[in-house]
């Protein structure tokens, strides 16, 4: 394998590592946020939030050259999740 390759995988593997910290961290506190929901009766899932957020992160893909459906897909992926565990919290 060439040096180059593997300098790529090297800086690919540091990317991934710090994607994996950075969903941990944004779960930490869409967890208490899902607690803080719960104990204010408030419902697990915020539409207009969502599509909100799902607007922002497109036109950020846009403005960094990433495919904004991509983006789209995995931040649905992740609010979805996120409402899945609220949904958990507010069932006790």
């Amino acid at each position: 394998m060439s040096d180059r390759l593997e300098q790529y995988r090297q800086s690919i593997d540091n990317i991934d590592a710090a994607l994996v910290f950075m969903l941990a961290e944004r779960f930490k506190i869409t967890q208490a946020v899902g607690e803080y929901k719960a104990a204010h009766t408030l419902p697990p899932a915020d539409p207009g939030r969502e599509e909100r957020q799902i607007a922002r992160l497109r036109q950020l893909a846009t403005d960094a050259n990433l495919d904004p459906v991509f983006a789209e897909k995995f931040l649905r992926f992740i609010i979805d999740e996120v409402i899945r565990h609220h949904q958990q919290i507010s069932a006790g």
